[in-house]
Parts: structure tokens; C-alpha cells; sequence
């Protein structure tokens, strides 16, 4: 069954153009500096990759969710975790929820140049006490006349260190369960009080910044009050089956661009006076890779074509982000395994994509989570 038609197939055709010629070559000077130049979004937004499923009348594309299926994919063949993981935080786990909840009013004033790539997108929820649990985020919003006054941290902020529009939840509630006492915000990067405490040094993703960020008064107008106040929590939780299914996206198309480079390898490499791919525990190895990476594709359709359908989809996209990440750190294993001492230093992108791919167990819902998820569903409520 094919999801994709011709429109996704010349889209394809041109984002794989663009990341051949523009990106791969860039991205071990962007790793080694440990960011992406705010050129490429600028770029990237010139070629109208940046609000495929926006309206036409902010600047977008008008166009359906498998065109961002495939604008994740083709990210994804850079060699560079990072990369793709900045630009899809910009283009759908942060500007998505302005699309869907902003008002005319905020959408006139920001959806143009988020699309335009001027303005660089960062999603602000997780705290160094609030992870998973986004009913327990601590930093607060409180009324100051028509404003609202923000304090308190954020961590593990993608885009955070470069960012210019930030997503940021707080609570603003203080009665009834935690989860109804939460808010979005859009906050300005050179809003006063706003601090970006610490640039992170992570294993993986370098060439995403990630950011510790501090908020200390900070005076945010009322008219940046993002959905509804205190439906902060629903908002969220509705956004992260998109998120969900584009990490498993990433990882899929990530995880084939690095078997496609270690059968590479192993028609090249020879031991014992042929090449590596002639010895059977190698074959059989890069098999068992590609059965897992199929199964975890053909998981990743079947949940997006729910979701584009807009059919309920939880438990399925729950799986598809269980089983894509697990497999794609799987076959990182194999790949690195199959290369040798060479899998294991870093002049060879299998090296790299282990690095970097290791995250997605862990963000947008740890592969933890993911499970009590489906068997909440499956099985009911523990006792």
C-alpha cells in the first residue's frame, strides 16, 4: 500500500536534492560548533520546507501530513541527528500548537515569519523536576494587570540557546488536579528576565542546541496567552501524537540511511580474501536490521495514516514511537557492530548515529512511558 502520491513524490525529489547539496556537506563543521547557522532555517524556509502544512495565507503550503512524513524522512538522511531534530522541534512539536490555538491575532503576528524561517521556534515544557510528568511543571504565571508574570526553569530546551519564539507551559491554576492548572505562553527571546543559564553538552545531537533556560519576572503580554487558561495539559497531550509519530519517522529514516551506508561498507571491506558481505553471521546480522527496520516502517505508516485521518490513534502511535526508536538503536548497534573498529570512531556516520539516536528512547515520552501507555489502554488502570 502506498501512503505517498505524486505531489509527496516530487517533494521528496527536491528536499533530498537540498540535503545533499546544502546540508551533508555542512554538517561536521555544524557538529564540531555545536549549532546549525540560523542561514539554513532562513533557507529552508525560502524553499517553502518550513510550513508545508500551514495556510497559504501566512506563507505555507496548505498541504497534508504525509508531506511532513516526508519532510522528517528526507531530514533524516543528513547524518546528523541534530539537524533534523532542530528543524522538526521549529516546523512540528512547537509552531503546531500556534497553528492550531493561536488566535487570528498571534497568527498574523508570528505564523509569517516562523514560516519564513526569521523567527527560530523552542518548546519550553520540561523542568528539572518535570519531565514525563507534565502535570508537575512548577514554573508559574501569575496576572499582573493585563500581563503575566512568569518565573521559574526549563531544561533539556531544543533550540533554546538560538530560539527566538518560545513555547513555555506554566501553572496557572492552583485548585483541582494538577492538570488543570496549566497555561501555554509564547515568550519572546529578548524578553527582559529571560535567561538561557546553560548550553548543554550531550553525547549525541550536537548540532542541536539545547538549553537550560531561567525565567525571572518575566512580563509576558496577555494577548500571548496561548488556547485556553488552564487547558494547557489537554493542549499539550494532543500535540504529542504528532511529535510522537515524527520521531518514530526520524528514527526509521535515519536507521535506513545507516544500513544503507554499512552494506556499503561491507561490499567494500574484505577479510579472509573476500568482502564482508559474503561472510554469513554478516549477512544474517544486516537481515535481522532490516526485518526490524521494515516492521517498525510499516508500524510508523499504519499509526499515521490514522492520524491523518484523524481517527483515534494513541495507542497506536504509542507503539509506533516504542518500537521505531527501540528498533532504530537496535540496528545502531548492529551497524557499528558490523564496521568493526570503524563503527567506532568518528570519521564514520554509523559512529554518529548511535550517538544521536540513543535520545529518541528517551525524549517525547521515554520508551517507558510508551508501554504503560498501551497497556493503560489494553489492560486498564493498575490497582
Amino acid at each position: 500500500m502506498s501512503y505517498f502520491r505524486e505531489e509527496h513524490r516530487l517533494f521528496r525529489s527536491a528536499v533530498r536534492r537540498f540535503v545533499e547539496e546544502e546540508i551533508v556537506p555542512c554538517v561536521d563543521d555544524w557538529e564540531e560548533r555545536g549549532e546549525i547557522p540560523r542561514s539554513l532555517f532562513r533557507r529552508l524556509g525560502e524553499l517553502g520546507f518550513l510550513g508545508v502544512e500551514y495556510p497559504t495565507e501566512y506563507g505555507g503550503g496548505g498541504a497534508d501530513f504525509w508531506m511532513t512524513v516526508v519532510l522528517a524522512e528526507e531530514m533524516a538522511r543528513c547524518r546528523a541527528g541534530g539537524v533534523a531534530f532542530s528543524v522538526i522541534v521549529h516546523t512540528d512539536m512547537s509552531s503546531p500548537w500556534l497553528a492550531r490555538l493561536g488566535t487570528d491575532d498571534q497568527k498574523a503576528r508570528y505564523l509569517p515569519a516562523v514560516i519564513s524561517g526569521d523567527k527560530v521556534c523552542a518548546l519550553a515544557i520540561t523542568e528539572p523536576g518535570a519531565g514525563s510528568d507534565m502535570a508537575g511543571i512548577a514554573t508559574r504565571a501569575v496576572r499582573d494587570g493585563d500581563d503575566w508574570t512568569l518565573n521559574g526553569s526549563k531544561t533539556f530546551t531544543t533550540n533554546g540557546v538560538y530560539g527566538d519564539l518560545y513555547f513555555v507551559s506554566a501553572r496557572t491554576g492552583s485548585e483541582g488536579p494538577r492538570h488543570r492548572q496549566l497555561s501555554q505562553f509564547l515568550v519572546e527571546r529578548d524578553t527582559p528576565g529571560l535567561t538561557v543559564s546553560k548550553k548543554l553538552d550531550k553525547t549525541g545531537m550536537l548540532s542541536s542546541d539545547t538549553a537550560e533556560l531561567v525565567f525571572e519576572d518575566v512580563r509576558t503580554p496577555g494577548a500571548n496567552l496561548l488556547g485556553e487558561e488552564n487547558r494547557g495539559f489537554h493542549q499539550l497531550a494532543a500535540g504529542l501524537q504528532r511529535e510522537r509519530l515524527l520521531a518514530a519517522a526520524l528514527s526509521v529514516s535515519a536507521a535506513a540511511q545507516a544500513l544503507d551506508d554499512t552494506a556499503a561498507y561491507l561490499r567494500q571491506r574484505q577479510a579472509f580474501g573476500r568482502p564482508l558481505s559474503e561472510l554469513q553471521a554478516l549477512r544474517h546480522r544486516f537481515a535481522d536490521a532490516a526485518a526490524s527496520l521494515e516492521a517498525a516502517r510499516q508500524l510508523t505508516y499504519h499509526a499515521a495514516s490514522l492520524f491523518a485521518a484523524e481517527e483515534p490513534c494513541e495507542v497506536q502511535v504509542s507503539m509506533a514511537k516504542l518500537y521505531a526508536t527501540e528498533a532504530a538503536n537496535r540496528v545502531a548497534y548492529e551497524c557499528v557492530q558490523m564496521h568493526g573498529g570503524y563503527g567506532y570512531v568518528r570519521e564514520t556516520p554509523v559512529e554518529r548515529f548511535a550517538r544521536d539516536y540513543r535520545l529518541w528512547t528517551i525524549a517525547a515520552g521515554s520508551s517507558e512511558v510508551m508501554r504503560e501507555i498501551i497497556s493503560r489502554r489494553l489492560l486498564g488502570d493498575a490497582p
